[in-house]
């Protein structure tokens, strides 16, 4: 018989010819890659036409003369004056540049993140974790030029595995000409927006082509208690879609094969006491209208920091008048530390909506690839 031999059971069987390829292949099958490896990175700055690097260097001093980069809108120039942020437009304040350990694994590495810690901000998060940084403006003074050349320090210098931006939501056109300058330098490594996600589209826009990966916060879900605990209106569209700009610019969070990121988006959101419903809603919404296949880290590190817990504005007086009791301290409600099974919570619900790739941490206390 052609097609094998017929047993009594009805079965057909294959001849013996097939059947030993079978068991002992001649050749190697093998399996494609997962869409998220990548054999190499270059660097998104290293690929602008000299055209476009100009084109961006205009838009950049542009913006600096009407300032729109972020949804405050301020409007001003900032050779002139400045805006809510408080900095001008020839100079950032940097807090601290250096190689960082914090960082998500595929981040950090062996070598560390080159982060550079931006002071300011375009947001008043009452418990921000960097309080100090971020609403009281520590560090010191740097051009675009001489910014260009810390990147430089870092790559060769300190070996980092990228350039990490942390809270550049404000400086957005220093930074853009700082990258174009680095470029001339001679760097190469990928550059990370380390964001709370309230930009403008044109921010985003003018990064584009030379930023490799984004690292959003998307920190709440209703305005109510964007307004409350962030001091911002529409927080929540904004991160919306800001988020979905990013993602169409560089897609799904990609490594080499040494388990190093270089190209995507990972989404971070930091659970906070009693609002993992909101969390709920933010993990459903970006499985839903992003991508199932984006990568998420949920935070669990939250504790009172800033004006979290401070005295209310004339808690001293009232404290004195025997009929009140005792003043509890501002912002209450949030007045503790997360619990683990708010955490637990908000991940079993980003599971359900179909997300998967998580940010876990190293259970043997090292590099988790």
């Amino acid at each position: 018989m052609r097609a094998g031999l017929q047993l009594r059971s009805g079965l057909t069987r294959l001849p013996r010819a097939f059947t030993s390829r079978l068991r002992f292949p001649t050749r190697r099958y093998l399996h494609l890659a997962p869409p998220w490896l990548l054999d190499d990175y270059i660097a998104r700055y290293n690929l602008l036409s000299p055209i476009d690097a100009a084109k961006k260097r205009s838009l950049a001093y542009a913006h600096l003369r009407e300032c729109n980069l972020c949804p405050r809108n301020c409007g001003v120039n900032r050779y002139e004056k400045t805006g809510i942020c408080l900095i001008g437009a020839e100079k950032v304040k940097v807090n601290t540049i250096a190689p960082h350990f914090g960082e998500e694994p595929c981040f950090q590495g062996h070598n560390g993140s080159g982060s550079v810690f931006f002071s300011g901000c375009n947001m008043r998060c009452v418990f921000c974790q960097n309080f100090d940084i971020a609403h009281q403006r520590n560090g010191f003074d740097l051009t675009p030029e001489e910014l260009a050349e810390w990147y430089m320090k870092l790559q060769e210098v300190g070996g980092v595995h990228n350039i990490n931006l942390v809270t550049p939501e404000h400086v957005v056109p220093q930074v853009a000409l700082s990258i174009l300058h680095a470029r001339e330098l001679g760097l190469r490594i990928p550059i990370i927006y380390n964001t709370s996600s309230y930009d403008s589209l044109e921010s985003i826009e003018l990064m584009d082509g030379l930023v490799d990966m984004y690292l959003p916060d998307f920190k709440v879900w209703s305005d109510k208690t964007s307004a409350r605990l962030l001091k911002v209106d529409n927080y929540t569209a904004t991160a919306k879609e800001s988020i979905k700009a990013m993602h169409a610019q560089v897609g799904d969070l990609c490594f080499t094969p040494d388990g190093i990121a270089k190209k995507g988006v990972l989404v971070r959101h930091l659970v906070m006491p009693g609002l993992e419903d909101e969390g709920k809603e933010i993990v459903k919404w970006l499985a839903d209208k992003v991508s199932k296949d984006m990568m998420i880290h949920i935070m669990e590190q939250y504790f009172p920091r800033a004006y979290v817990g401070r005295q209310r504005r004339g808690a001293e007086d009232d404290a004195q008048k025997p009929s009140t009791a005792k003043a509890k301290g501002r912002y209450e409600e949030i007045n503790r530390p997360v619990d683990l099974s708010e955490v637990a919570s908000v991940k079993k619900a980003a599971e359900e909506a179909g997300l998967w790739r998580f940010v876990e941490a190293a259970k043997h206390g090292g590099f988790n690839i």
